[in-house]
């Protein structure tokens, strides 16, 4: 009996005008809050999609690349001035990007590099990259006496250029060829080092480069 007053309870509560109304606005309560689900679940789904389907642009012609620095950048030194040179027989020159501004290969046996670098200025000064030269092959700094008494200057058309030549005192014997011209605004270091016996065989061929200097 309790629960066929129970049965009639319920419905006459659904019966109830009042009733109706609760029910109605907790129903679409409901139904609002899922389609507000669906549709918060349809828009992170539209993102993704959208994500994934962005192309990178392309560059726009003639835009500088990674290897193709602007004109006027600080590590190329003074724009719109080139260094040229001619190369011995059998030399290759390869241009580069950034302070290294060539590579050149001898054509000898062995472990050689030839670099052409080139620095806005004066670079921080002689004594300071001759000697951070020397301390590369395990060499002690010089002073200004030093450098003098070490420095050859050799006649280019481009103007003077600073010859220094340095082989290490111990352990693996390497040896270090290099000119430096000041001109056009700009520090240019021209660079042979590697084995004592391939930069030695090379050290001829490599003077005739840097007394053909000249800019373009």
């Amino acid at each position: 009996m309790a629960a066929e007053r129970s049965v009639r309870r319920e419905m006459d509560d659904t019966n109830d005008p009042r009733a109706r109304t609760s029910w109605s606005r907790r129903s679409g309560a409901g139904a609002a809050l899922a389609a507000l689900g669906l549709l918060l679940l349809g828009g992170c789904r539209g993102e993704q999609v959208t994500h994934y389907r962005i192309a990178r642009e392309a560059p726009e012609p003639g835009a500088p690349t990674p290897l193709d620095p602007p004109a006027g950048d600080p590590e190329r030194g003074a724009p719109g001035v080139r260094l040229g040179w001619a190369l011995p027989p059998g030399w290759t020159s390869t241009p580069e990007a950034g302070m290294r501004y060539a590579t050149l290969r001898p054509p000898v046996a062995g472990a050689v590099d030839g670099s052409v670098v080139v620095l806005p200025g004066p670079a921080g000064g002689e004594l300071a990259n001759v000697n951070r030269w020397r301390g590369q092959i395990d060499l002690p700094p010089e002073d200004e006496a030093g450098l003098a008494a070490a420095r050859r200057t050799l006649r280019a058309p481009a103007g003077p250029v600073r010859l220094y030549d340095f082989t290490s005192a111990r352990g693996r014997r390497r040896r270090l060829v290099a000119g430096i011209l000041v001109a056009g605004g700009s520090s240019w270091f021209v660079k042979l080092t590697g084995d004592e016996a391939p930069v030695a065989a090379a050290r001829a061929d490599f003077v005739h480069l840097l007394e053909s200097l000249h800019l373009d």
